[in-house]
């Protein structure tokens, strides 16, 4: 039984808490400017319309081949390197790797009209080159995260006269025949893709990020506010929420004529794993691909399910080769004490013994 003392005692501790989140709700409001990101030390060594491939300053190199990063055409690549302790990027760079990033930067409307064709065989082979030139290296690791592996493994299947030694894929879509409820909306009985294209040029960041938010909204719109509110007196909590939810809002455009194809050669039409994918005339097909294969999946993945990603493994010519689960989501691949603890040594062990 609880005593009147002890009430008191609790009465009075969640009052303390109650105005330390206030407190801590006022500081928040009032604290100017965004949160910096994408700190790594890095410089720019390519460029090529609004696309910037990224060296990191390497003090410490021990591994001979160097790693070449691919982002998705759609939200900024910083997801790879949020902040200081919550960085693949940074960790990479601590394990000794030379690490290349290409960021596709912001297309304007004279960019509505390029294609994947554009992207996967002409900026993804000329930014490569440029990752074998300033590394000096033989050959390079390729690791596309999202959308972005489903360019690198085009590019792979594409490029096999370039020496591409390993392939990372994590979170990567191949398979679209069950894409859950993307599959419903994108339906071409009920969605006029050409005429959203036509009409859009440019499809607006809002619009990508509303149709990811409504496949779970309760979680997406609710979610991570209340997470901040019962947690406001936490530091570091708050300087976690604050970063994810900053690059959560800071959406690009899609260039409409990729925007195009994505949804119809992949969501309708789900033409790589059947192999009746072209781009600029050339086949893509997956057993091109030789280089060692770590495929990453997440568990709780809703934006990319693990069905669209493990089929892959079965599809390419590599003979060393892995599927790999992690207890994640979508973004918790990458970012969070949870990937740089349990994920990304795992990633490290694999990569080392290959480089």
């Amino acid at each position: 039984m609880i005593t009147p003392a002890e009430s008191i005692e609790a009465f009075r501790q969640e009052l303390e808490r109650s105005y330390k989140r206030t407190e801590a709700a006022f500081k928040l409001a009032l604290k100017p400017g965004s949160p910096q990101v994408g700190r790594t030390p890095k410089e720019t060594v390519w460029t090529k319309n609004k696309a910037k491939l990224y060296r990191y300053h390497q003090p410490n190199q021990r591994h001979a081949t160097p790693l070449f990063l691919v982002y998705a055409l759609i939200n900024r690549p910083y997801i790879l390197d949020l902040t200081p302790g919550n960085s693949l990027v940074e960790f990479l760079v601590e394990q000794g790797y030379d690490v290349f990033l290409l960021d596709w930067g912001t297309p304007g409307e004279e960019d509505a009209h390029l294609r994947l064709d554009d992207y996967v065989m002409d900026y993804l082979p000329r930014a490569a080159k440029q990752v074998l030139k300033h590394s000096g290296a033989a050959e390079f690791s390729l690791l596309g995260y999202c959308q972005g592996g489903t360019l690198s493994t085009m590019f792979a299947a594409t490029h096999p006269e370039l020496p591409i030694k390993n392939l990372i894929l994590l979170t990567t879509p191949v398979d679209f025949a069950d894409a859950g409820l993307y599959t419903n909306w994108l339906n071409p009985k009920h969605f006029d893709v050409d005429r959203v294209a036509d009409v859009l040029g440019l499809v607006p960041a809002g619009m990508l990020d509303l149709g990811a938010k409504l496949l779970k909204p309760m979680q997406n719109y609710y979610g991570p506010t209340m997470a901040l509110l019962d947690r406001l007196d936490d530091e570091t909590f708050v300087a976690g929420w604050q970063v994810m939810d900053h690059w959560v809002a800071d959406g690009i455009p899609f260039p409409g004529e990729s925007y195009r194809q994505w949804i119809k050669e992949f969501y309708q039409g789900n033409k790589l794993v059947k192999g009746e994918m072209k781009l600029a005339g050339k086949p893509v097909k997956l057993e091109n691909i030789k280089a060692n294969l770590l495929n990453v999946y997440a568990e709780l993945d809703h934006i990319v399910q693990p069905s669209q990603a493990m089929p892959l493994a079965d599809k390419v010519g590599s003979l060393d080769k892995q599927t790999m689960s992690v207890k994640a989501g979508h973004v918790g691949v990458v970012a969070g004490r949870a990937a740089r603890k349990n994920f990304f040594p795992k990633l490290d062990a694999w990569i080392a013994a290959r480089s």
